[in-house]
């Protein structure tokens, strides 16, 4: 089962460069890497109340959560969004697609150790270790590469 959803993780992954491409072609045309963002973001939307109201027969969410989730749980994930997709926007054009998605991927993987590592956001603790650690050099390495190549 594990092996469906590595494949699953590699296939969602496999869209990055795809985003990244049509999104800085979109920001070119338009003449704006935040128009392009505004505009990725407003077909994301419209996209997900589809697809909630087919999987889930709604758009809503309980009140209570209102009340009961700390305040940076409703930006941050968006927030966050914007930065990773129109930083996208912007390096595409100067680093090439593959320079910016693995350089980003590293980012991510190192801000992941540090999330499973410490627990943060109630992630489940997985501590740091040799292979991790082999497999962030290795990361590195390879954005090294593509760099100089």
């Amino acid at each position: 089962m594990i092996l469906l959803f590595i494949v699953s993780a590699l296939v969602a992954g496999s869209v990055v460069p795809v985003q990244t491409s049509i999104n800085a072609g979109l920001g070119r045309k338009v003449g704006s890497p935040m128009m392009a963002s505004l505009i990725s973001f407003l077909t994301g939307t419209l996209t997900l109340m589809f697809l909630a109201l087919i999987v889930d027969h709604r758009l809503g969410f309980p009140p209570s959560a209102l009340h009961t989730l700390p305040w940076w749980i409703w930006f941050g994930g968006g927030t966050l969004g914007v930065v990773y997709l129109t930083s996208n926007l912007l390096l595409l054009p100067k680093l090439g697609a593959a320079l910016t998605v693995v350089s980003t991927l590293c980012g991510q993987m190192i801000m992941a150790i540090c999330i499973d590592q410490f627990g943060w956001f109630n992630v489940a603790v997985q501590p740091f270790s040799l292979p991790r650690f082999i497999g962030v050099v290795c990361l590195l390495g390879g954005v090294l590469l593509m760099q100089k190549f």
